[in-house]
């Protein structure tokens, strides 16, 4: 006979203290009352720095940490910072989580332990049971994603996914024999029960977990078993550009407060001999084979400055204005969210025929159309053009391109264009180029951490992009293609012209952009400028983008600006822009 979850019940939860498993704690928390012993890697809450002012947010924490930084005469780099301030935030949810729990009038105390390291995981078990008694519950909430096609793999990333799900267990159940346990859960994944692209090592582990849970079943039956194969939940990892990417393949997300529920109601109503369930649709898989059928298809979309944060930081002549980027970006999740499983690789032919200002005289409503000009397998080709409407009802053009998407990137080439040197002396900190106006970006698109080389023929650039938050990204989310990072690397254009004329510049048109891999946040890379040609009244230059090894991410070929000096009130006008539209919105 099962026994029931009263006040005394004490649960282990590895990975408890953040994230999608913390919730389902919470929840468990209100039900029943009881005692939970929370396991993670993310260090205590302990107390806080006096730079970490409760109520401040993430950008504003930012500056205060910099300003600390600076003040004890030290020289914070872009990693140093972002690492200090993610382990800050995860400190923050942690406590949260206890003081939810609490609040629920039941008890918990969180572990940070590693739980593949079996000898500390014995350790702080067996003080934690002094002090809350046996154990007679389990959940195994832990987990690592590293999602790659299997032929991009390393064992690096197969040992990260693997351990957490199937070593932690094995060192779980070492410490806490299943025969000593009522209720045994493991937080298991749609993708073990259907497999899932990029996912070998992830479905690998959670099926293994699948196949241990009935193993235990059989062998212990009075103790309550379940792998739950969850498929995606509507927070934790799944972000919006993941929730479009999930609706386009028709997997439905899961819902916290429901998720939560299945689990307690499964706890309280289910079938004992119930040992797997799965909860979800399945990933499906993009078939091998295309239609040649050519399609056209017309997108229509209302944008605003309130849906759009990002754009408060992108303001010229006191005006937000959409980057000519953002609208590569646009079309290229687009074209993927049509095709699952297929990539951006290139566009070509990109041109501003007339921005997007948003002032008082925008049309809201856009319609982006799609023609597909060719389609294969392994590739397939679009002409894309976005457009509103004017008060004649004619279409007044805003965007234009030719895109192509793969089903499978090539091998990333290394760069052999000049050679840029992180340790020059004359290396200029980005962040001059925009406090004097050279760049007029507000934080969202501030990513020149530092100006390499300027010279008559090159510009070097190094490059950090913090990670910008989902919300701030509106209606443009980050997929495959970083429209953000791609942005920042462009930036040495408006810097050569301003070094060489002493006049800003804006974009007309970028012959081609091809990507090897996506341009990431929070992690520095390199841009080299190279000029192809140059006069007063405009620059045409190839931008390479690639990591400390020299493997390039993209390549940006025939980016075209116009240089005039009547353009510098313009971006004069915009420093102090954004906050005060910050202020007004």
């Amino acid at each position: 006979m099962e026994q029931p979850i009263g006040p005394d019940a004490v649960f282990v939860v590895s990975g408890g203290g953040r994230g999608i498993t913390a919730r389902c704690v919470v929840g468990l928390a209100r039900q029943y009352r009881c005692k939970f012993i929370l396991l993670g890697r993310s260090t205590p809450p302990g107390p806080e720095p006096a730079w970490a002012e409760p109520g401040a947010n993430e950008a504003q924490l930012k500056t205060r940490l910099i300003e600390t930084l600076l003040a004890e005469g030290r020289k914070p780099t872009p990693a140093e910072v972002q690492k200090t301030l993610a382990g800050l935030l995860a400190q923050r949810e942690i406590a949260q989580t206890l003081r939810e729990i609490k609040e629920a009038g039941a008890e918990a105390e969180y572990l940070s332990l590693d739980i593949t390291d079996l000898a500390a995981l014995q350790v702080g078990l067996a003080g934690a049971v002094e002090r809350f008694g046996p154990v007679t519950g389990l959940i195994h909430g832990a987990g690592n994603l590293a999602d790659k096609l299997i032929e991009n793999k390393t064992a690096g990333d197969f040992e990260r996914v693997y351990t957490a799900k199937v070593t932690g267990l094995e060192n779980l159940l070492t410490c806490l024999p299943p025969q000593k346990l009522s209720h045994l859960v493991l937080f298991s994944s749609v993708a073990g029960f259907y497999g899932n692209s990029g996912q070998t090592d992830y479905a690998l582990a959670n099926e293994i977990l699948n196949k241990t849970a009935w193993q235990i079943k059989r062998r212990y039956p009075k103790c309550r078993v379940l792998a739950l194969n969850w498929g995606p939940w509507d927070g934790g990892m799944v972000t919006p550009a993941l929730k479009e990417y999930f609706a386009s393949r028709q997997v439905e997300v899961i819902p916290v407060e429901a998720g939560t529920r299945f689990l307690i109601d499964e706890l309280e109503k289910g079938c004992p001999e119930t040992v797997q369930l799965v909860i979800g649709s399945p990933l499906k898989s993009v078939p091998l084979e295309q239609s040649s059928d050519l399609r056209t298809y017309r997108l229509v979309r209302r944008l605003s400055l309130e849906a759009n944060p990002f754009l408060l930081d992108h303001v010229i002549g006191g005006h937000p204005v959409l980057p000519a980027i953002c609208a590569i970006g646009w079309i290229a999740n687009a074209c993927e969210q049509l095709y699952p499983g297929y990539a951006f690789y290139r566009a070509e032919e990109n041109k501003v025929l007339k921005g997007l200002v948003f002032d008082e005289t925008l049309d809201p409503e856009f319609t982006l159309e799609l023609k597909e000009t060719a389609k294969t397998a392994g590739e397939i080709s679009f002409e894309a053009i976005i457009s509103s409407q004017k008060k004649d009802h004619r279409p007044q053009y805003h965007y234009g391109s030719r895109l192509t998407l793969k089903r499978q990137l090539p091998p990333a080439p290394v760069f052999t264009g000049p050679r840029l040197n992180p340790e020059s002396s004359l290396a200029q900190a980005g962040s001059d180029f925009y406090r004097q106006g050279t760049l007029f970006h507000g934080p969202t698109f501030q990513g020149v951490h530092r100006v390499l080389e300027i010279s008559p023929k090159v510009v070097g650039l190094e490059c950090y992009l913090p990670a910008i938050p989902e919300s701030q990204q509106g209606q443009f989310p980050v997929q495959s293609f970083n429209p953000y990072a791609v942005d920042v690397q462009l930036q040495g254009l408006l810097i050569w012209s301003r070094h060489y004329y002493q006049a800003a510049s804006l974009p007309l048109r970028i012959g081609e952009i091809v990507q090897y891999r996506p341009l990431p946040f929070d992690k520095i890379y390199y841009a080299a400028m190279e000029v192809q040609s140059s006069s007063e009244t405009g620059l045409v230059a190839n931008v390479t983008a690639f990591d400390s090894s020299g493997e390039i991410y993209t390549v940006v070929n025939g980016a075209e600006v116009t240089i005039s000096p009547r353009l510098n009130g313009l971006f004069q006008a915009a420093e102090t822009q954004p906050r005060q539209l910050v202020h007004k919105v």
